[in-house]
């Protein structure tokens, strides 16, 4: 088992996201009524049996959502997913 790696810089999360095809995604349906983006992840399509639930957004608005909301990405460094 690996540890955990959190981070907030942007430039590690978007790397990170892209060597293992994840995209910066809200989940259909959370938004709140204009007054923000919705619930964040980050989403694998390649390994998703539910892609119709994600819709994918920009890295600005994934990021503008992120630092308002003072989040944090916590991930496997290796890319070790379970």
């Amino acid at each position: 088992m690996s540890e955990a790696k959190k981070t907030t810089n942007r430039k590690e999360i978007e790397e990170w996201a892209k060597k293992h095809g994840g995209v910066p995604s809200i989940i259909k349906g959370t938004e709140n009524d204009g007054k923000g983006e919705g619930v964040l992840r980050i989403h694998f399509p390649k390994k998703s049996d539910s892609n119709e639930s994600f819709e994918e957004i920009s890295w600005d608005e994934f990021f503008k959502e992120f630092e308002h909301n003072k989040l944090a990405l916590l991930h496997d460094p290796n890319g070790n997913f379970n």
